[in-house]
């Protein structure tokens, strides 16, 4: 594993000369040779992987139906979050949001470093079988190769280039009926539980 040391950037490290940054001298800034991780420079460290989005369809709707507490786990919630953590454990995935034992997992983002989105396409096919089986709903799955690797700091960029991408995908997908599971550019499932 390599580990990184992120070091605050300093602006009397940095000339701006000729439209460039220039590093100055070491014994200048009084600084090591070592150059500084920033915010513009991390992306440099991401691999590529393949972003994962799941989502109940039509959540609200079916919680209304059937009675549930949106506050506590249900019959769906629950078994997302166990399949959830069942492909974290399979697949050695990162979960960057969506993971909730408290109140169950209606929404997940998950990202698997150096993993083309066609290698776990039946992973993805098998949740959304075990959901319509199981729970009685659909869901949309989204996987897209990108840029992997960096959990971002606050909520707010969660969805951030490549996850951005994933999460329009995902919003155009659940506008045209949802219950669908979309790996590297096609359709690859539609849901029989799939609301119309």
């Amino acid at each position: 594993m390599v580990s990184v040391t992120i070091k605050p950037r300093r602006d009397k490290d940095i000339s701006y000369m000729g439209g460039g940054m220039k590093k100055r001298a070491a014994k200048d800034a009084g600084a090591s040779e070592e150059p500084s991780l920033t915010p513009t420079t991390a992306h440099r460290l991401a691999v590529q992987g393949t972003i994962i989005l799941i989502d109940i369809d039509a959540m609200e709707e079916v919680m209304m139906e059937r009675g549930w507490n949106e506050y506590k786990p249900n019959e769906a919630t629950g078994l997302l979050s166990n399949l959830v953590e069942d492909l974290v454990r399979r697949r050695h995935a990162v979960v960057i949001h969506g993971l909730d034992w408290e109140r169950g997992t209606e929404e997940a983002l998950l990202e698997l470093p150096v993993t083309r989105p066609e290698e776990i396409e039946n992973d993805l096919v098998e949740i959304a079988k075990l959901m319509c089986s199981q729970a009685g709903v659909s869901v949309t799955i989204v996987a897209v190769e990108g840029p992997v690797g960096l959990k971002p700091v606050d909520r707010k960029r969660v969805y951030t280039g490549s996850r951005g991408y994933a999460k329009r995908l995902l919003e155009a997908l659940k506008r045209r009926g949802g219950g669908v599971v979309y790996v590297g550019g096609r359709v690859v499932y539609v849901s029989p539980c799939r609301r119309r």
